[in-house]
C-alpha cells in the first residue's frame, strides 16, 4: 500500500519477435485493445495463483477483488481515498498485466500495425505493405501519469495545434496539425490522473470525450482518433462528492469507483513498514509493532483532523528515523552492530508532526499530543508481548539487569532470538523496564546530561 515495478525489467527487444507486418501476420499475432490485454492477463494470472498485484498490502479481501472485476469489466476506474493510501502504488501495478506490444516506428500515438488511427499510419502501411517495418513496446514504456494541478491545461493533457506545421501548408483539423499530449500519447496503454478534482472545471470537460467516446476536441476541431487505453484517476473523497470539485458529467463517465483504507489491522500495517521503510539499522519487531500502534493511535485520535487521514508513509518514516536514531547512537558510542530500541522512538514526535493535520483547537499541543500517543502504544505493546510473565519486582530487574532469570524468556517473547547480539538484548532490557514504567512498576527520570534512569517507585 510508487515507480512502476516493471522498469527495472531489460528493455532489450527480444530477438524473436516479428519485425515487418509480414512477419506479425505469420506469426499469427492477433489485435486486441488494452483493455482485452488486461482481461486475458488477468484471468491468465487467476488460474496460474501467480500474484496479480505485487509489492501491494492489506487490500487482497476489499479493494483488489473490486479492482480485477473493473478490469474484467474493461471499465475506466478511480480509485477514492485518503492520502497514504496507495492509490498511486496501485494504479502503477496495474502495468505488470500488460506485455509487449508492436508499434509502427516513429508514431507518436504508439499505433498498433494491424490497427493504425491516423492518416499518415495508414499510408505507411497500404505503401510499405508486408515489409512495413514494425517495433515493440515494453510494458514499462506504456503507462503514462500527470499530477493534476490548477495550472495544467488542455494542451498538457490533449494537445493543440502546432501552429508550424499549419504553417507549413496542412489543414486546421488534419491530425497532423497536432501537437498531441499526455493522454493521446499514452496510446496502447495506461494512463492516470492523480487528484483528479484539482484540475480546472474546463481540463475535466476536455477528458469527457477521451473516456466515453475515444475521440479528442482541439479548439474546436474534434479528431476522430479511437483511442485505445485504460484511464485510471484518484483522488480524495472529500473532493469527489456532489459538494466538492468534479464535474458530475466526468463522474458518470467512469465505470467503476473504488474505496481504498489504510491497512484494516496491526499485522498488516506492521507488514507495510517491513515491506517499505528503507532501515539503516536493526529494528526488532516490537519496536515496529509499537510504531504501527503508534500511527494507528494517531490516525484514530480525536486530535487529528479525520478528513485529511494520516498516511501509511508516517509509520515508515518513524521507523525509518528509530533506525537512524540507533546509527547515530553506534557511531557516537563506537557501536558495530546498531539496534534500535523503543527509546529512540521519542524523537519522531517532533520530527513527524508535519505528517499530521490536527483539529484547530489543538494547536501548541502536537508534541504533547503525539508524545502522549507514544507511551499509550509502548504501554499496549508491552502488556500484549510480555501479558502472564513474571519479570519480578522493579528492584530486583535493578539489580540484575543482564542476569534477571526469565530475561531469556522475555527476549525469546520478543522474537529475539536464542541468542540475541548485545545490541537486541538491550533493545529487549529497555523494552521491558520503559514498560514497567508505563505500567506504574518503575519511576523513570531524565539526568541534565540527558541520560534516562529507571529506579524503584518507593
Amino acid at each position: 500500500m510508487g515507480g512502476v515495478s516493471s522498469q527495472n525489467e531489460p528493455l532489450i527487444i527480444p530477438a524473436d519477435l516479428p519485425r515487418t507486418l509480414g512477419e506479425l501476420r505469420a506469426a499469427g499475432h492477433e489485435y486486441r485493445t488494452v483493455k482485452e490485454e488486461l482481461r486475458a492477463n488477468l484471468l491468465a494470472r487467476m488460474r496460474t495463483g501467480e500474484p496479480r498485484f505485487p509489492g501491494i498490502v492489506g487490500f487482497d479481501d476489499t479493494v483488489l477483488p473490486e479492482v480485477e472485476r473493473a478490469l474484467l469489466a474493461g471499465h475506466d476506474l478511480v480509485l477514492l481515498g485518503e492520502r497514504g493510501q496507495g492509490k498511486t502504488r496501485l494504479i502503477r501495478s496495474l502495468v505488470q498485466l500488460l506485455e509487449w506490444t508492436p508499434v509502427l516506428p516513429g508514431s507518436e500515438l504508439n499505433e498498433h500495425p494491424l490497427h493504425p488511427i491516423t492518416p499518415s499510419a495508414r499510408r505507411l502501411v497500404v505503401e510499405g505493405g508486408d515489409d512495413t517495418p514494425v517495433t515493440w513496446l515494453h510494458r514499462s514504456r506504456r503507462y503514462g501519469e500527470k499530477l493534476a494541478t490548477p495550472d495544467t491545461s488542455v494542451g498538457d493533457l490533449i494537445g493543440d495545434v502546432d501552429p508550424i506545421r499549419v504553417a507549413q501548408g496542412r489543414t486546421l483539423g488534419d491530425p497532423e496539425t497536432i501537437h498531441f499530449g499526455l493522454v493521446p500519447r499514452t496510446n496502447r496503454g495506461i494512463f492516470s490522473v492523480n487528484e483528479l478534482p484539482d484540475l480546472a472545471e474546463r481540463i475535466q470537460v476536455s477528458l469527457l470525450n477521451v473516456l466515453e467516446e475515444r475521440d479528442i476536441q482541439i479548439r474546436g476541431y474534434q479528431l476522430r482518433l479511437p483511442l485505445d487505453l485504460l484511464l485510471v484517476a484518484s483522488a480524495n473523497p472529500e473532493d469527489y462528492t456532489n459538494r466538492g470539485r468534479i464535474i458530475t458529467p466526468l463522474k458518470d463517465r467512469f465505470g467503476a469507483e473504488i474505496r481504498t483504507h489504510y491497512p484494516l489491522d496491526l499485522e498488516l500495517e506492521v507488514a507495510l513498514v517491513r515491506q517499505e521503510a528503507h532501515l539503516v539499522a536493526t529494528v526488532p519487531d516490537h519496536v515496529v509493532e509499537v510504531l504501527a500502534r503508534f500511527a494507528r493511535a494517531v490516525r484514530d485520535s480525536p486530535a487529528v483532523d479525520a478528513r485529511t487521514g494520516v498516511s501509511a508513509r508516517f509509520a515508515i518514516a518513524a521507523a525509518e528515523t528509530v533506525a537512524a536514531s540507533a546509527l547515530r547512537r553506534a557511531g557516537l558510542l563506537g557501536e558495530t552492530d546498531p539496534v534500535a530500541r523503543v527509546g529512540d522512538a521519542v524523537s519522531v514526535t517532533s520530527t513527524l508532526r508535519g505528517k499530521v493535520e490536527f483539529e484547530s483547537g489543538e494547536e501548541g499541543r502536537e508534541i504533547e499530543v503525539l508524545a502522549h500517543l507514544l507511551r499509550t502504544s509502548v504501554a499496549e505493546t508491552f502488556r500484549i508481548r510480555l501479558a502472564g510473565l513474571d519479570l519480578g519486582g522493579a528492584e530486583e530487574v535493578l539489580r540484575q539487569v543482564g542476569t534477571v532469570p526469565g530475561l531469556a524468556k522475555v527476549l525469546d517473547r520478543l522474537d529475539l532470538g536464542d541468542a540475541p547480539n548485545r545490541g537486541e538484548a538491550a533493545a529487549g532490557v529497555e523494552f521491558v523496564l520503559e514498560g514497567l514504567h508505563l505500567s506504574r512498576r518503575m519511576s523513570k527520570a531524565l539526568t541534565a546530561e540527558g541520560r534516562t534512569l529507571y529506579g524503584n517507585r518507593d
